[in-house]
C-alpha cells in the first residue's frame, strides 16, 4: 500500500520555495503505523492505583530491547545467558538477515538464495505473478522446477554490510545556523549530501550497494548503513490464504494462535542462476523448548519510547483517534465492497488493502488503550522526573537542557491549536484512505501550481508521473470515500465553516460525492493524463471546485506542520543528547526500519484467569477447524483436510517469546544461540500492542510460526521434497522429481 504523507505531497512546492525537507528513516508501508507491539498492563498495579499525575520508577529495559548491531550489549548477554557473542557471529546474524523491501524482513535459510518470511509479507508479490485465470493468493503456490520460481517485478531484499557514525558530519553544518527550520533542513541536507557521497563511492566498487544515513535517537545520531540490494527476486511457494492467515481478523494480535504464516522466494544472482549464499541460517529439525534464549533479528518499523508525556498525551487526545476514525471509515467501505462484489475486488487487489487496514485498526486501539492506560503514563513520567533531577544536578548539563521538557510540552500546545484541522486532512494524501480521484486531483492542483511559478520541466514531469501511477478504483468505492472524506470535513470543522459551506453549498456529503464522481474524467489515469495536458484547473472537471477549495488549506497546513515538524525535531534532538549525557547509548534508539537484534526467552504467560501454554500444535489448528465449522476465518484447505492423517499432529505450529518487536519485523528469523532458524516471527498478542511507547514483557509476546511446523506442512501436506530436503541439507534440487529420487536412494 502507498502511504504518501501531507509532507510528502507538498514537497514539491515547498522545493520551489526554498523549504524542502526529506526525513531519513524508513517509512514503512506494511501497516502504517507499527503494528506488533509490546505492553498491557503487564503489572501488578491497577489503573485506579495509578492516577495520571502519579509517578513510578522506570524499569531497566523500559526504552526496550532493539539493539543496533553497532553496539551490541555484551555484558547483558553474558549476564542474561551465559554467553558472549564473538564479532563471526554478530556478522552472521547481520549478513544471514534482510529487509524484504519496504515494509517486512526475512532472511537467507540456505547456501542457494532460498529466503523464508511470512505469507502476510508476501501476499502482495502472490497477486502480482498471479496469472490470468489463477488465484494463487486462495490456491497457494509451489514451484515443482527451478524454472517455474516466479520473478516479483520490483520485489527486492537488502543486507546490511556495513555501520559508520556520520553524527560529527551532519552536526558540523549547524554551526553559525540558526531558527528552528534553518538547522534541521542544515541538517537533511547535510545527511543527504553524506549518503549522495558515500553511495557514490561504494557503487564504483560495487553497483548493487547504497548507502542510507538514518536518523537515530531522534536526530541525536546519524549512522550511514551500507546496504547490498538484490532485485532478482522469485517467489518459490507460498500456502493458501486460508491457512497463511488462519483465524483471520478475530485471531490477530491473539495468542494461542495457529497460522502458517510463511513464505519462501529466491534471490538470484546477476548471472540468472540462483544466488551462493555464504552468511545464512541452517533451518532447525529439533526447534526450541520453553525456556530457551531466542534471537530475532529485524527491521522494526516505528516505536515512540523516547516520546515525553505531553508528546504520548497529545498522540492519546489527538493524533490516534483521528487515525483510528479514517483506518475505521475506510476499512468499512471496503468490507462491504469486497462482499458485495468478490470477483471486481480480486481484480483491485483490494483485499490485501483492506487486511492492512484491519491490522492497523488492530494495532491503533492496542496503543490508545495503553496510552489511557494510568500506568504507563506514570511509569513514563517516572523517567522524565528521574532525567529533570540528573540533569539540575549539574549546573553546566541544567543550562543546555534544563527547559527542554517545557519547550516540548509548549509545542504540543502549539498542535493542539491546528488539531482540528489536522483532523480534517489526516491521511488525505494516502492511496490507501483517500479517494483517487480526489487524489488525482490534487497532484492536478500542484502540477498546474508548480507550472505557473516556472518550476524546471523535470519537476512537473516528475510530479505528473507521480500522478499517473495512481490506480483506478471502483466508482462506487470512490463516492464512499469522497463522502466520508467531506463528512470528516464538516464534524472536524464545523458545519459553518468557509471551506465546509463552499464545498456542500447545502447539500450532503452523499450528494456531493455522488455528482462528482457521475462527471469527472478523473476516474481514470487516462482522462486524467488528458487533463493534465490541457491544464487541469482550467479544465471545468467537476473535481476544480472541490480541489480549489481544498488544496490551498491543506497545503498551508502543511507547510504550518513542517515548521511545528522542525522546531519539535530540534528539541527532540536535543533531548536525545540530554540523555546521552546522563545515561550514554545503554538505551537502544526508537525503531526506523533499520536492522536490529532482539534478544528474549520462549514464554508462556497468564491471562484471563488462565495459562497461554508456550506452543501450540497441528491438533489445535484442527480443533479450530471443528470447532468454529461454517466461520469463513477457521476454514481450512481442502488439502488440509484430506491430509491430516499424513501429517504428525502433535507438532508444534506456532509459539511465543518475550522478544520486543514492532511492524515491519514481520517475517524476522527467530534463532537459537547457534544461529539455527528455529521460527519467523509474524505477529505480537494483544497485551504487547502498547509497548509503542513503553517495553513490558511480563505478558506481552511475539508470536512466531515454529521451524518444525514449517517442515511438517512442506513435507507431509505439500509433498515439496525440493524444499525440505533443501531446507534440511542445503543441497539445492533443480525438480520435486530428482528431490523424489534422492528420497527414494536415502530409505
Amino acid at each position: 500500500m502507498k502511504n504518501f504523507t501531507l509532507r510528502a505531497l507538498t514537497v514539491s512546492i515547498l522545493l520551489v520555495t526554498g523549504c524542502s525537507t526529506s526525513k531519513h528513516t524508513a517509512v514503512v508501508t506494511e501497516k502504517p503505523p507499527s503494528t506488533e507491539k509490546l505492553g498491557t498492563p503487564q503489572h501488578v498495579s491497577t489503573a485506579a492505583a495509578a492516577p495520571a499525575a502519579a509517578v513510578v520508577a522506570p524499569g531497566r529495559f523500559d526504552g526496550g530491547k532493539m539493539w543496533t548491531f553497532d553496539n551490541p550489549p555484551m555484558e547483558y548477554f553474558n549476564e542474561a545467558y551465559g554467553f558472549r557473542p564473538d564479532s563471526a557471529w554478530f556478522d552472521k546474524a547481520r549478513l544471514g538477515s534482510l529487509r524484504f523491501a519496504t515494509y517486512c524482513s526475512a532472511s537467507f535459510v540456505s547456501p542457494n538464495g532460498l529466503i523464508a518470511t511470512n505469507h502476510h509479507c508476501g501476499r502482495g508479490s502472490v497477486s502480482d505473478v498471479s496469472k490470468k485465470g489463477e488465484n494463487l493468493l486462495d490456491n497457494g503456490f509451489y514451484a515443482g522446477h527451478v524454472e517455474d520460481e516466479r520473478k516479483v517485478e520490483e520485489l527486492f531484499v537488502e543486507q546490511l554490510i556495513s555501520i559508520e557514525d556520520v553524527t560529527d558530519q551532519v552536526y558540523a553544518a549547524v554551526k553559525g545556523v540558526f531558527g528552528d527550520e534553518a538547522q534541521s533542513g542544515a541538517r537533511r541536507q547535510k545527511a543527504d549530501a553524506v549518503e549522495q557521497t558515500m553511495t557514490n563511492k561504494v557503487k564504483a566498487t560495487d553497483s548493487t550497494l547504497s548507502v542510507q544515513v538514518i536518523e537515530l535517537y531522534n536526530g541525536g545520531q546519524y549512522s550511514a548503513y551500507t546496504f547490498k540490494r538484490y532485485d532478482d527476486v522469485r517467489l518459490v511457494m507460498a500456502p493458501e490464504l486460508q491457512i497463511g492467515y488462519f483465524g483471520g481478523d478475530p485471531d490477530n494480535f491473539t495468542y494461542p494462535r495457529f497460522n502458517l504464516d510463511f513464505s519462501l522466494f529466491r534471490a538470484y544472482g546477476e548471472d540468472g542462476l540462483p544466488l551462493k549464499t555464504e552468511k545464512y541460517f541452517p533451518w532447525s529439525v529439533d526447534g526450541v523448548k520453553e525456556g530457551d534464549a531466542v534471537f530475532i533479528v529485524g527491521n522494526p518499523g516505528s516505536t515512540s519510547r523516547l516520546s515525553t508525556v505531553s508528546q504520548l498525551e497529545f498522540e492519546r487526545d489527538h493524533s490516534l483517534p483521528a487515525q483510528l476514525g479514517i483506518f475505521t471509515s475506510r476499512s468499512a467501505i471496503l468490507k462491504a465492497y469486497i462482499d458485495a462484489h468478490p470477483e471486481e475486488a480480486e481484480e483491485y487487489d483490494l483485499r490485501n488493502t483492506y487486511f492492512s487496514l484491519e491490522n492497523s485498526i488492530k494495532a491503533f486501539r492496542g496503543q490508545l488503550s495503553g496510552l489511557k492506560d494510568p500506568y504507563l503514563i506514570a511509569r513514563k513520567n517516572g523517567a522524565e522526573q528521574e532525567l529533570k533531577r540528573a540533569l539540575s544536578a549539574t549546573d553546566s548539563l541544567n543550562k543546555l537542557y534544563g527547559s527542554v521538557f517545557n519547550d516540548i510540552a509548549t509545542m504540543q500546545k502549539s498542535k493542539q491549536a491546528v488539531a482540528g484541522q489536522s483532523g480534517a486532512f489526516t491521511y488525505f494524501g494516502s492511496e490507501a484512505l483517500t479517494s483517487h480521484i480526489l487524489l488525482r486531483g490534487l497532484y492536478g492542483y500542484l502540477h498546474d501550481f508548480l507550472k505557473e511559478r516556472g518550476a524546471p520541466a523535470e519537476r512537473t514531469s516528475s510530479l505528473k508521473k507521480d500522478g499517473l501511477a495512481v490506480d483506478d478504483w471502483p466508482a462506487e468505492i470512490e463516492e464512499q470515500f469522497i463522502a466520508a472524506r467531506l463528512s470528516e470535513m464538516k464534524s472536524y470543522l464545523g458545519a459553518d465553516h468557509p471551506i465546509v459551506k463552499g464545498i456542500l453549498n447545502g447539500s450532503t456529503p452523499d450528494s456531493v460525492a455522488k455528482r462528482v464522481v457521475a462527471g469527472t474524467a478523473l476516474k481514470d489515469s487516462t482522462g486524467f493524463a488528458g487533463l493534465l495536458d490541457k491544464g487541469y484547473r482550467s479544465s471545468g472537471d467537476p473535481t476544480v471546485k472541490l480541489i480549489n477549495a481544498l488544496a490551498p488549506a491543506y497545503l498551508s497546513l502543511g507547510q504550518q506542520l513542517s515548521s511545528f515538524q522542525s522546531t519539535e525535531e530540534n528539541l527532540n534532538a536535543k533531548l536525545a543528547r540530554a540523555r546521552f549525557a546522563i545515561h550514554g547509548r545503554t538505551m537502544p534508539p526508537d525503531a526506523t526500519f533499520s536492522p536490529r537484534l532482539a534478544d528474549g526467552v520462549v514464554a508462556g504467560y497468564d491471562y484471563n484467569g488462565t495459562r497461554a501454554p508456550a506452543f501450540t500444535t497441528l491438533f489445535g489448528l484442527l480443533d479450530h477447524y471443528y470447532s468454529y465449522k461454517g466461520r469463513e476465518e477457521w476454514k481450512l484447505p481442502e488439502r488440509w483436510i484430506n491430509g491430516a492423517a499424513n501429517v504428525d499432529l502433535s507438532t508444534p505450529l506456532n509459539f511465543v517469546s518475550t522478544n520486543d518487536i514492532t511492524g515491519g519485523n514481520s517475517g524476522s528469523p527467530v534463532l537459537n544461540r547457534d544461529l539455527e532458524l528455529v521460527g519467523l516471527a509474524f505477529d505480537s498478542n494483544v497485551e504487547a500492542l502498547p509497548n509503542e511507547y513503553l517495553f513490558l514483557d511480563v505478558s506481552g509476546r511475539t508470536v512466531s510460526v515454529d521451524s518444525r511446523g514449517i517442515l511438517e506442512a512442506l513435507d507431509d501436506i505439500y509433498d515439496a521434497d525440493r524444499l525440505v530436503l533443501e531446507l534440511k541439507t542445503g543441497t539445492f534440487y533443480e525438480s520435486e522429481e530428482k528431490a523424489d529420487e534422492a528420497v527414494m536412494v536415502a530409505h
